[in-house]
């Protein structure tokens, strides 16, 4: 079914309209396996987050979606299949103008005759034979004989080189797929926690059919690396906590992996930035019953916070005891300290890493509940698709948030108030982390995680 870039456009242009995620443009990997996700969650169909980054242009790819992907889209986006879209939205598929169209059916178009065939004859020009006036031209006989020798050494000196072609080709395809038994793949951390943290990993991939395999050091796609397949180490950097999964690729399947997590030596205070986050000591921000970085001391590491404001970001990645997504009890108070120029929204989230997998909820100014998504253990929402006006909070004073989590149902509460009720059964994996990011800056002064059994707790005092 043919396509083209005008409908390609509008297709990222809905989504991003749809999703409340902004300019496509900018959008993560993880935004991706996300879409990927909502889109299955919606159609039931399956499509890869690699699919859909060939489509937005983040992969290299040179072929068209198939009708198949097209249909499953403008079904998400609430049209029959890519037919409708094309339809409605842009001009339709293989649609050529008025003329060309009757043409091409034998019709010709409304109010258009073709003139008879006695008055095209009357008005032509009288038909001069060309033979009977330019000079003929004469060959020579002795290049005529050489085009044929020539083109016949030529297909005689291609044909080996053909043959040898095909014969690679079809040896390439008859390559045995990798098998896990032949592969080996571990990792070491050069510390046992704290940021950033150096990982070695030990590989053995000396039966690759490739002079080179991959290692790829989380879920995004984009911390690939080459190493040579007659190698047995590489050293990679991890700039933030997290549970990781990471993969040994060998001629594009995966043979190996295992999870890594990177922890946090106690609470770590950071601003995210590209590749190397800014790191402040425990002792910066915690104190006084109080997690806070000020506006001064962001301006301290030579900061800026306009036009676009940093992300602060408090994480404690560690052992919670046997605290599981699908029962525990989370409770903390928080607010956002920044609300100058376009940091107005005040976008605050808190996560609770899992393993595998993470749960995080949205806190905002009022008036930007549109802009919010929520997740859950594999289940999303945002506020372009439902009302999700209890998470807009008024920042000037704190504001009390509880995730209740039991029997596969969760609950969240802000100032004691019901917000949000999880519509989907919670998944069962281990916390393993907490963390607040804010925009521009935040505070937090309280913090509780357990299950009755095991439990956390965190008032930063001296």
């Amino acid at each position: 079914m043919p396509t083209d870039e005008s409908l390609i456009r509008q297709v990222k242009k809905r989504f991003e309209e749809q999703t409340g995620w902004g300019d496509s443009e900018k959008w993560s990997n993880q935004d991706f396996l996300q879409l990927s996700e909502l889109i299955r969650d919606k159609t039931g169909v399956n499509i890869s987050h690699v699919t859909l980054k060939r489509i937005w242009g983040k992969v290299k790819y040179e072929s068209l979606p198939n009708t198949h992907t097209l249909n499953t889209l403008a079904q998400y986006l609430g049209f029959d299949n890519w037919r409708d879209f094309s339809v409605k939205v842009g001009e339709p598929p293989g649609k050529m103008n008025g003329l060309e169209s009757g043409k091409a059916n034998g019709l010709e178009p409304a109010g258009v005759t073709e003139a008879p065939a006695t008055e095209v004859r009357a008005t032509e020009a009288p038909v001069v034979d060309a033979r009977a006036t330019e000079t003929p031209v004469v060959e020579d006989p002795k290049e005529v004989e050489v085009r044929p020798r020539r083109w016949k050494k030529v297909v005689w000196m291609a044909a080996p080189l053909v043959v040898i072609m095909l014969v690679l080709l079809f040896l390439k395809g008859q390559q045995p797929l990798p098998q896990a038994r032949d592969y080996s793949f571990s990792s070491k951390k050069t510390v046992t926690s704290g940021l950033p943290n150096s990982v070695i990993f030990d590989y053995d991939a000396s039966r690759s059919p490739d002079d080179s395999v991959v290692i790829q050091q989380s879920w995004d796609t984009t911390r690939r690396v080459k190493v040579p397949r007659s190698g047995h180490q590489y050293t990679s950097m991890y700039y933030y906590p997290d549970y990781y999964h990471a993969t040994l690729r060998v001629h594009g399947q995966v043979v190996k992996q295992h999870s890594l997590l990177i922890r946090t030596d106690g609470w770590l205070p950071l601003v995210e930035q590209d590749p190397v986050p800014v790191y402040f000591k425990p002792q910066e921000s915690i104190g006084g019953g109080k997690m806070s970085l000020s506006v001064d001391q962001i301006k301290a590491k030579n900061i800026l916070l306009q036009p676009a404001p940093p992300t602060v970001m408090f994480a404690n990645v560690r052992d919670f005891g046997d605290v599981y997504s699908d029962h525990f009890v989370f409770e903390t108070r928080l607010k956002n300290d920044y609300a100058e120029g376009s940091a107005v929204c005040q976008l605050t989230r808190v996560y609770l890493l899992c393993e595998g997998t993470a749960i995080w909820v949205p806190l905002v100014a009022p008036g930007c509940v549109s802009t919010v998504d929520l997740y859950f253990t594999y289940f999303y929402t945002s506020g372009k698709r439902e009302d999700l006006s209890s998470l807009g909070v008024n920042f000037n004073d704190y504001v009390k948030l509880r995730i209740e989590s039991d029997s596969g149902k969760a609950k969240i509460l802000v100032n004691d108030k019901l917000a949000y009720t999880v519509p989907r059964h919670i998944l069962h994996s281990k916390i393993i982390g907490i963390l607040y990011r804010f925009q521009g800056t935040g505070t937090v002064d309280y913090v509780s995680l357990g299950n009755g059994k095991d439990k956390y707790e965190d008032g930063f005092n001296d």
